[in-house]
């Protein structure tokens, strides 16, 4: 079985010359914290000379055999990279079946047509040609598409493809058993094995209870989650703990889902006393964005989703905001999956996709999780950036997002906040930013300064 993501595999990118392997590879490397390595660039350290010089006086079947060399001592490095890996080198059997076993192969796609007029007049030694070249490309075409689980055309399609994301055409419910929110299997009228109330309300305990008692699946059975991000917390969460892991699908149909809560492999329930306090860490084998599900999402549920848009905006220092839907969901689950595969146990750098959520989830908890989660967002993100000192940025999200003051309880919003889970010592921390794209991690501010900040947010009398 295919690999479905990178997250413990080297990840070699593929493709025939001048699709742009060299460029893409050193930034995808970037983005997800690892090396870069070329099978290459080690052929011409190994053997003193460059791959022309090599061609022109040892023949290609000696570059050949230097090159399989070099590839599967890439692939046998323990510590995962980003690999590159010449247009020729998957006519090597031994190079294919190491592929197969540790890596997980994108192919960098690219016309005949745009590859001859990125090397021609290189010193390539097989782009001298233009007949002999198009006859090349057409004749590995074939070993791309066998050996690639994905293809990609740049840095974001990699990024998805990293983290098993795909985008495009969910159609009917699939998987050994199907989990759907309650008001989408009857919008769609998708069938389903177990159905769980929409919302906030699906992720307790009963009903986690509920479906690992009715839930009757073997360890190497899959459970789909189809819904929106409660959905999504709930099933993951109950594939994560159901026969100690099952692999499981998700499949978001809202646009917080699409852009944020789908992504990343965090699965979690809520108590009385805080949002997402008992959870594991359990990544999706695939995740699905159907932008299709968009169309029928009431305005109140793309407003809440576009709260978590202009936060990866404010993270990413992009108006992502100002995109195309369809683009919206592209580039905010790109940058998030980066980020994510970086961090995948939330260790460091991820906890900046916490920013406005400290604010945003004690809101939550104080008003019975009756506050929608985008307008809880809007708000902790007006206060982050309060305390950030980004007036500008303040006012913009104001524009956007229209945010009102929270009718709770300031006593339950404030006890709430001090059990975040970023709190660490009894000291809450919190994600602000010096700037657009750039987060500042773990501020410690003094509490009154805090306890203002969360007042600000609720309406008087709260």
């Amino acid at each position: 079985m295919a690999a479905p993501h990178a997250l413990e595999r080297h990840l070699v990118l593929v493709g025939f010359m001048g699709a742009g392997k060299s460029t893409l590879g050193p930034q995808l490397a970037e983005r997800l914290d690892r090396s870069f390595l070329s099978v290459d660039q080690l052929v011409e350290q190994r053997t003193g000379m460059s791959i022309a010089e090599l061609f022109a006086e040892r023949g290609e079947g000696m570059f050949r055999d230097v090159e399989e060399e070099a590839a599967l001592d890439l692939l046998k490095r323990p510590q995962l990279s980003v690999i590159e890996i010449g247009g020729g080198g998957l006519g090597s059997e031994a190079t294919r079946a190491a592929l197969s076993a540790r890596a997980f192969v994108i192919h960098v796609d690219v016309s005949s047509d745009e590859a001859w007029e990125r090397v021609a007049g290189s010193d390539r030694p097989l782009a001298a040609d233009p007949e002999r070249f198009r006859a090349l490309f057409e004749g590995r075409v074939g070993q791309y598409a066998e050996s690639a689980q994905v293809t990609a055309r740049d840095l974001d399609d990699m990024l998805l493809a990293t983290a098993g994301i795909q985008l495009g055409p969910y159609g009917e419910a699939t998987g050994d058993a199907v989990v759907v929110d309650e008001h989408v299997a009857r919008l769609y009228g998708l069938e389903a094995t177990h159905v769980v109330p929409a919302g906030e309300a699906a992720k307790t305990l009963v009903q986690a209870d509920r479906l690992w008692r009715a839930l009757r699946l073997e360890r190497g059975s899959t459970l789909t989650a189809v819904g929106g991000g409660s959905t999504l917390d709930l099933a993951g969460f109950v594939a994560a703990t159901y026969l100690r892991g099952i692999d499981w699908v998700a499949v978001p149909t809202t646009l917080v889902g699409q852009v944020d809560a789908g992504i990343g492999g965090k699965t979690a329930i809520d108590l009385p006393e805080g949002k997402n306090l008992v959870g594991a860490f359990h990544w999706p084998v695939r995740t699905i964005l159907d932008t299709s599900f968009l169309d029928t999402l009431p305005p109140d549920e793309l407003e809440n989703g576009l709260a978590e848009v202009v936060k990866t905006g404010l993270l990413a220092g992009q108006p992502l905001w100002d995109l195309p839907r369809a683009e919206q969901v592209r580039r905010c689950a790109a940058f998030k999956a980066g980020v994510c595969l970086r961090d995948p146990l939330d260790r460091g750098e991820r906890a900046q996709l916490n920013l406005g959520h400290t604010f945003a989830h004690a809101l939550e908890a104080a008003s019975g999780y009756a506050l929608p989660h985008g307008r809880a967002v809007a708000l902790g993100l007006v206060a982050a950036l309060r305390l950030s000192g980004l007036d500008e940025e303040t006012r913009e999200v104001e524009r956007l997002l229209g945010p009102e003051p929270a009718a709770v309880d300031r006593e339950a919003a404030w006890s709430a906040l001090r059990r975040d889970k970023k709190a660490f010592d009894g000291a809450v921390r919190l994600v602000l930013l010096d700037a657009p794209g750039e987060p500042r991690l773990g501020v410690e501010l003094p509490e009154r300064d805090v306890r203002a900040a969360l007042d600000s947010l609720i309406a008087p009398g709260g």
